[in-house]
């Protein structure tokens, strides 16, 4: 199985947590959530059929009331897209270089009554904007625990639930229209040729990333494109029910899980809209950090995982925001997972990652990204099976510490290293973080012939090591070797004595 043949479906009602052993449905549903983003970016929740309705109410209202806006909009509403306002943004405003309208319902900051009699806002906000946000933060739980981290880890970033007094809501509920045919926008276009031959038509900007955690959308009409793991852009919600939303991650998780959690690249197609006379319109909701607090991987380490060095130091969330994010440099984890959830004696579900196939469209990743790779997949599958079976808790070490470690009895990690057979000479941190003749000792050791099974130059250096070790070459080097390949070794010589003794 290569994952899902098509973008995953969770109803909302399946994710709320209960007390005790997680349901059968809440499984399934958290399995299916964490493919759909791992493979498309993207996932389609299914709300109860009450609350559709409230949606489709909410839509009909947002038309309504960008058809009664100007076709010119004063100069005072007018916004471009400036980072510095990113929490502080309410009311309409308009983007005439996108051909793009919104009206932005922030809870504190919004006022419920509208100033101005003739001028009424969409209807509902404050229901929709209830509905929306509690459907992303049981999307967020969700991912916390196909993660593995402690219930509700990021509790401490997001606001109040209610807001407390004086309180100004950090996420947004944004009304948009987009191309509405008497609003007199810039309408710079790009013209894509679809794999199908169909031109699609998406303005300049066509490449959007959230900075939210959680990004809830939906539309009255299809024109959403997000782009998968093979680089392809697809359309997410062409096939929507009246009570479907589409739902997609965010640059903010992606940071506060060091990478685990890519974003979703989007962009909005408008060649099918001029011949309606509202335009397109959607219910975007951002479930968004805090602007006083910061975006850390500390319950990712906790859990186990492996931090890069990019994501070792907290950000503060209000220069998070301001900053440009490349979308080039996002994807660092492009290689897409298969994941099932068997369901152990004690009721608990753990990822297993599996091998994907190859897939001759992929370009082949470089030998030390591979070993990390594998390292990661070894990882889950046998050490921690291995370390959940024992009851044994994975805490690693840092790397310069551990290395006196292994060579002391009483160390710290001694009897975890030596209940779950780590390998001899190998510091115990997470393979993620190991040197790469370290990953080797480690991946022959946990799956024994590895090497063999694996066409990959293993005469590999650490970054910024090759002139020292070119340097060093008849010097004393250290190397990981497994207790496998050691014997091996050992049978060769005493072979080797036994033929010269006979001869």
């Amino acid at each position: 199985d290569d994952g899902l043949p098509s973008l995953g479906r969770v109803k909302i009602t399946d994710l709320i947590p209960s007390e005790g052993l997680p349901s059968d449905s809440y499984k399934l549903s958290v399995s299916t959530l964490s493919q759909s983003f791992a493979q498309y970016s993207a996932a389609v929740i299914q709300f109860p059929a009450g609350d559709g309705a409230l949606l489709r109410s909410g839509l009909d209202s947002a038309c309504l009331y960008f058809q009664q806006r100007e076709a010119y909009p004063s100069t005072d509403m007018i916004h471009t897209n400036d980072s510095r306002e990113w929490c502080k943004t309410s009311g309409y405003y308009a983007d005439p270089q996108l051909w793009q309208e919104t009206y932005d319902y922030r809870p504190g900051l919004t006022p419920i009554e509208p100033s101005n009699a003739m001028e009424l806002p969409p209807g509902g906000l404050p229901d929709i904007f209830g509905l929306l946000g509690k459907a992303a933060r049981g999307i967020l739980d969700g991912m916390s625990y196909y993660l593995n981290l402690r219930s509700s880890p990021f509790t401490e970033i997001l606001d109040n639930v209610p807001l407390r007094s004086r309180e100004v809501s950090s996420s947004v509920l944004s009304v948009c229209c987009h191309a509405r045919p008497s609003f007199h926008g810039a309408q710079h276009h790009n013209l894509t040729t679809q794999d199908d031959g169909q031109l699609m038509m998406f303005h300049d900007h066509d490449h959007q990333v959230d900075k939210s955690l959680i990004s809830v959308v939906k539309s009255d009409k299809a024109g959403l494109h997000v782009r998968d793991f093979h680089g392809r852009w697809f359309l997410v919600d062409g096939d929507l029910g009246p009570q479907e939303a589409v739902v997609y991650p965010g640059l903010a998780l992606y940071q506060a899980t060091a990478g685990y959690i890519n974003p979703a690249l989007h962009r909005t197609e408008i060649n099918n809209i001029p011949g309606n006379m509202y335009g397109r319109c959607s219910l975007v909701f951002k479930l968004m950090p805090k602007s006083m607090t910061s975006l850390s991987c500390s319950e990712m380490r906790a859990a186990g995982h492996g931090v890069e060095a990019q994501f070792q130091i907290p950000v503060p969330v209000d220069d998070f925001m301001q900053r440009s994010h490349p979308t080039d440099q996002l994807f660092n984890r492009s290689t897409f997972q298969s994941f099932s959830f068997p369901t152990a004696q004690d009721g608990s579900m753990k990822p297993l990652m599996r091998r994907r196939k190859n897939n001759t469209r992929c370009k082949p990743l470089p030998p030390s990204k591979r070993l990390r790779l594998e390292a990661q997949r070894v990882l889950k599958e046998r050490v921690q099976d291995i370390a959940d079976k024992k009851g044994i808790k994975l805490r690693f070490c840092n790397l310069k510490e551990c290395e006196n470690h292994i060579h002391a009895l009483d160390s710290p990690c001694a009897n975890i290293r030596m209940e779950i057979g780590w390998p001899h000479g190998v510091p115990f941190v997470h393979p993620h973080d190991l040197p790469n003749k370290a990953k080797i000792g480690f991946l022959e050791a946990y799956e024994p012939g590895w090497t063999a099974t694996h066409d990959m130059d293993l005469s590999l250096t650490e970054p910024g090591q090759a002139s020292q070790q070119s340097a060093n070459c008849n010097c004393k080097s250290l190397v990981y070797v497994s207790a496998n390949t050691m014997k091996i070794l050992l049978d060769l010589s005493r072979a080797f004595l036994i033929v010269i003794n006979i001869r």
